[in-house]
This record gives structure tokens, C-alpha cells and sequence, in this order.
């Protein structure tokens, strides 16, 4: 299909869903129809949909601008493959196939060129949203909504079209794999090209630096397969990936995730097949089992504890990173953790996720269960990493459960900017409020 015919379909498919937006009764639940979800804020199915299947695709790519149109529902796999025979990719890429690019801009995303290229909502030019009110918007980079619609998580409305900056790649990236003790060792490394680290244990943590080169030095390794990645950080001090292949090296195990469902065993690895190591496969497993509750009737058969889920992504001050890490390592105790630097490209603020653009920040993710003991509270372990991350000044995405007071949260999150731009997009309240959505579960 060509530019323009891909354009006028567009452009068709966004009016036919204004007017089934506008055919729901008022009142009803709005959930859209997607296949795969990276949120771990699991809800019962809704009775009634929007079918957004139509702005799943990238509608051009301009090389020479290095710019892409992109419909809203398009997931980073999609998109990655449309620019990289260009020569070019997103500035960041999230992590996982299946992230959308309209979710990574309502909620947000990050990855190892965060450092120099910040949150992927940095890299939007143009937005086209369908509003709360059923209308159809484009924004530039100096309207309010745009500078308000990230971490708004779909409450404000839907990007259904996003103009993208690209940047140019080569076919490899170097790695090296470097053991730190003080964390402020991660600004010295600030003129890489990607840069992530790992916490295994207290005492044992890797700088994970990347670099492009145009011609591979030796054989590049393969993580799609029997061999998995983060295990090799311990392994090696040097390695080298395709270009591709290191945008999703940690979806084939989603991240070390993959270990819970067995899919690290070398045995149950070889039997495995192929196409199902991913993110999706695994987050669908785990929908499965908080739906029927499998392993938790398990743990009560065995008289084990109940455990608590622990899975969140938070932005640390780097100055403060070791403070948060010796908390963690002493009361929540998850192994192992994945640091990512991140510092802003705007010098102007993102008021729902209010970061300071010139602080160095790093993203610390974890992702597991904690046992819990007697006496202690839904969400203890949670709550505890909340208070910590505000106690140092950082902030976290809310892509999974929260447990903040309302008064907390929109004192984090600028209560005062969303309910005046919630007022002017959405003010009958047809789609949820963000603590309700984000904090109550609704």
C-alpha cells in the first residue's frame, strides 16, 4: 500500500471508530479490544470494546527525515522491523515485542538508550488522540494535552497516529560486561551508545555497555535459542549481538522471568519451541494462573505462605541509587534486578511523571514474589518500596498495582494539571479517573 492510500485508510478507520465510541451508552466501561497486554494490572474482561485492530501498523517510514507515521496500536516488533531495513530505529525501544507504541506514550517506556535519548513520548513529534469526549485530536509538541497525555494510561483518550523521530544504526552491537561497586561509576560511561546494568546479589552487580559497529569482529552470539542472556553478563567481559537481535535480548526470557514456567531447564528449553520464547507467551501464562489461581492452591495444599507479587519499575536519582539498593536488598530481598539510566531530552516537564530534566536518574525493574508472614498487609512489600522511592525523590510507573493514599497520589502525580485537563477532554467522565484506574483497579 502505498503513502497515501495508507494515509486515507487511516483517516477512515479513525472515523468509524469516533462513531462506535460515540455509539456506546453512556456509563459503559471503555476497554480496547488488543490482543497482547504488558500491564500488570489485571481486570475482568469488559462486556463492551473498541476494535482498534485497524491502527496496528506503520503507515510511512521517511528515511531521509528520519521520521515514521505509526498507527497507535502498533507494537515496537512491528515497528522495529519497518526501520531497521532503512538503516534506522525509534530513539527508545521498551524492552519487550508486544509493548505497543501508543501504550509506551500513555504509560511509559524505557530502555539501554535512555540515558542519551530519555522516555519514548521525547521522541513524538505529532499525536492524533481520540479524546473522552469523542473527538479527534492532532497535537503538536506545544499543546497541553501533549505534553499531559503520557502517564495518563488511556484516561484522558487513545493515540491513534504518532509521528516519530528515528535515529540511524550500524548492524552490530559490542557489548562489555563490567563488575562496579559504586553505582556513580554509570556517569562515566555516558558516551556509549546503549548502557544497562544487573544486580545479581549485594556485591555483584554489571555495567552492561554497548556500542554499534559497522563490521562484526567475531562470530555474534545468538539469545533467541538455547542460550540465554542475562546469564552470559556473568560469563563474559565481551560479546557482540546484531543490532536486532540486542533491541530484544531480554524478550526471549522476559528478561530471567522465563525461569518460574521451567523454560530455563535445559531439558524443558530443548523441547520448547522456538517461536513461543517470549514475553507474550510468558505474561499470557501468568494471566492464566492469577485467573484460576494455580499456583496459589498449590502453596496452600503444601502449607507454604501466601506470596506477595512484586513486580515494578521505578526512576532513582543516581545519587541515591545505593541507598535504595541496600533497602532492597535487606527488606525486599528480589534477585535479580535491572538498573537502566535514564535523563531526560526536554528541558520542559511532563507533568503527570514529573522527572527533573537535569538529574540522572535509574530505573531499577524487579519482577517476582515476596512470602509473606504473619500479620503483614495486602501490598506490604509494595508499600514499602512506595514510601522508599518518594523518600529519595523518585518516582514510580504505574503500569502494576499501587497502593498510594488518593491525597499521595495526585500529590505525585499533579492532580491539578490532570483534573483540569481531564475536565477539558473527558468532562463527562466516560473514561476512568487515573487513581481509580491505576490505584483502585476499576
Amino acid at each position: 500500500m502505498g503513502n497515501q492510500q495508507a494515509l486515507v485508510g487511516h483517516e477512515r478507520a479513525a472515523a468509524t471508530l469516533r462513531d462506535q465510541y460515540a455509539a456506546l451508552p453512556q456509563g459503559t466501561p471503555v476497554r480496547l479490544a488488543k490482543s497482547t497486554s504488558n500491564l500488570f494490572r489485571f481486570r475482568d474482561p469488559a462486556t463492551r470494546t473498541l476494535d482498534v485492530s485497524q491502527f496496528a501498523g506503520v503507515l510511512t517510514v521517511d528515511a531521509e527525515a528520519r521520521t515514521a507515521d505509526v498507527g497507535g496500536m502498533t507494537t515496537y516488533e512491528d515497528l522495529v522491523d519497518a526501520t531497521l531495513p532503512y538503516g534506522l530505529m525509534p530513539l527508545v525501544v521498551p524492552q519487550l515485542k508486544t509493548i505497543t507504541l501508543g501504550g509506551a506514550v500513555a504509560g511509559l517506556g524505557i530502555e539501554s538508550t535512555s540515558f542519551r535519548n530519555g522516555l519514548p513520548h521525547e521522541s513524538v513529534l505529532e499525536m492524533e488522540i481520540l479524546t473522552g469526549d469523542g473527538r479527534i485530536v492532532r497535537l503538536d509538541r506545544d499543546d497541553e494535552l501533549f505534553r499531559g497525555f503520557p502517564n495518563s494510561y488511556g484516561t484522558f483518550g487513545y493515540a491513534l497516529r504518532l509521528k516519530i523521530e528515528l535515529e540511524p544504526v550500524a548492524p552490530y552491537v559490542e557489548l562489555r560486561h563490567i563488575r562496579f561497586d559504586d553505582p556513580a561509576v554509570i556517569a562515566e560511561y555516558t558516551d556509549a551508545d546503549f548502557l544497562d546494568g544487573t544486580v545479581f546479589a549485594p556485591g555483584e552487580q554489571y555495567l552492561t555497555v554497548g556500542r554499534f559497529v559497522d563490521k562484526p569482529t567475531y562470530r555474534p552470539s545468538d539469545y533467541t535459542g538455547q542460550e540465554i542472556f542475562y546469564k552470559s553478563i556473568r560469563e563474559r567481559t565481551a560479546d557482540l549481538l546484531t543490532t536486532r537481535d540486542y533491541i530484544w535480548r531480554w524478550d526471549t526470557d522476559w528478561f530471567w522471568c522465563s525461569r518460574a514456567f521451567g523454560a530455563q531447564v535445559p531439558w524443558v528449553r530443548k523441547l520448547w519451541p522456538k517461536q513461543y520464547l517470549r514475553s507474550d507467551v510468558y505474561r499470557k501464562i501468568v494471566a492464566l494462573d492469577r485467573k484460576y489461581g494455580v499456583t496459589k492452591r498449590a502453596r496452600q495444599i503444601k502449607g507454604a505462605p501466601d506470596r506477595e507479587p512484586v513486580i515494578q519499575d521505578v526512576e532513582i536519582p543516581l545519587s541515591r541509587l545505593g541507598e535504595f539498593l541496600e533497602f532492597f536488598h535487606r527488606d525486599i530481598g528480589i534477585s535479580p534486578i535491572w538498573l537502566c539510566p535514564i535523563k531526560l531530552r526536554d528541558k520542559q516537564t511532563w507533568p503527570l511523571y514529573p522527572m527533573d530534566p537535569g538529574t540522572m536518574y535509574v530505573n531499577v525493574g524487579f519482577w517476582a514474589t515476596v512470602p509473606m508472614r504473619p500479620g503483614q498487609r495486602p501490598g506490604h512489600h509494595n508499600r514499602l518500596i512506595e514510601e522508599k522511592v518518594t523518600a529519595l525523590g523518585g518516582h514510580k510507573s504505574l503500569y502494576s498495582e499501587s497502593f498510594y493514599s488518593r491525597e499521595d497520589f495526585w500529590r505525585l502525580y499533579d492532580g491539578e494539571r490532570y483534573r483540569a485537563l481531564k475536565l477539558q477532554f473527558d468532562p463527562d467522565g466516560r473514561l476512568p479517573d487515573l487513581y481509580d484506574k491505576c490505584v483502585r483497579g476499576s
